[in-house]
């Protein structure tokens, strides 16, 4: 079985590249259009199978051109694809701007994502032997709630990103081992207007939060308190899409094999900023080779 199991969003990136956004009733030209493979759940499969990671993935695709295209795209990759269903909706999809200066908005049309609401007997065996479960919010909330119950009681380590951010319940909270909100998440999750003040309040639920701030890097919290800061590695953007999925995928994918907690940050510090100086989400998730050069280079031991 694969280490790490991803229960997670495959969706097909469309992208357009543009100066600025357009002013209600707008229309505008753009400068490029793209698709690319993406969803919060395969980015993150794509950046741990890289990362090292052994990966398997649990999702749904529609029986479309789309579909196909993300199977394939997770197999290149060596993920585990034996648990990515067929579903009769399509396939979901990303509708992404990418502004000057990398920044970007994005609209997602969940479609094949939303079929299914339940823990199917068969992913449930498909946890079995895997030690790390990461998930997000583009799936359902019961089924993301009965996975990482499933997922506690097999002992397994549980990682959420809560994105797109939703209400739940410290419940759910108190079943994530490894929460990694950025800022915004954090806040909003908390209801607490204060970044820091936020992360601090989900660690009393969560075991470990891990705070993600783009180029100010990422505050991490245990037990109420901040107990690390983790600085970012300073680069040019080009597009941040989805450093978000990279950065989590590289961290639990050197936890999987071993790293200590500040040498896998360290390493997923060093692989988002790779991302975020190329185009794309999954087309811009870097190898572990290219992760322990610029560790090396930085004189840090890679995690």
């Amino acid at each position: 079985m694969s280490t790490i199991a991803v229960l997670g969003s495959a969706n097909m990136d469309l992208v357009v590249r543009q100066s600025r956004l357009p002013r209600p009733g707008e229309t505008m030209f753009g400068a490029s259009f793209g698709t690319v493979p993406g969803g919060k759940g395969l980015n993150q499969a794509v950046a741990a199978a890289r990362a090292g990671g052994e990966v398997a993935f649990l999702g749904a695709v529609g029986r479309d051109a789309f579909g196909a295209q993300l199977r394939e795209r997770m197999r290149a990759d060596g993920i585990d694809v034996s648990r990515l269903v067929d579903a009769d909706d399509p396939t979901g999809t990303a509708h992404i701007s990418v502004l000057d200066g990398g920044e970007n908005a994005i609209v997602v049309v969940p479609g094949a994502n939303e079929a299914l609401t339940a823990f199917a007997e068969a992913d449930r065996r498909a946890l079995v032997g895997s030690r790390y479960l990461m998930t997000q919010f583009e799936r359902p909330l019961p089924l993301i709630a009965e996975a990482l119950e499933v997922a506690r009681a097999l002992r397994m380590v549980t990682v959420l990103t809560p994105a797109p951010v939703l209400p739940v319940d410290a419940e759910l909270l108190d079943l994530v081992d490894i929460l990694v909100p950025n800022a915004l998440e954090a806040r909003e999750l908390s209801g607490i207007d204060d970044e820091v003040d936020a992360t601090r309040a989900l660690s009393r639920h969560a075991a470990t939060v891990v705070m993600t701030r783009g180029e100010r890097g990422a505050l991490v919290a245990r037990d109420g308190e901040i107990v690390t800061e983790v600085p970012a590695r300073s680069v040019r953007p080009v597009d941040t899409t989805a450093a978000g999925d990279t950065f989590v995928g590289v961290l639990v994918a050197r936890l999987s094999l071993g790293a200590l907690l500040p040498d896998a940050l360290r390493s997923a510090t060093i692989g988002a900023s790779i991302a975020v100086t190329r185009e794309g989400a999954s087309t811009s998730m870097p190898s572990w080779d290219e992760i322990e050069e610029i560790s090396a280079a930085a004189g840090a031991a890679p995690g």
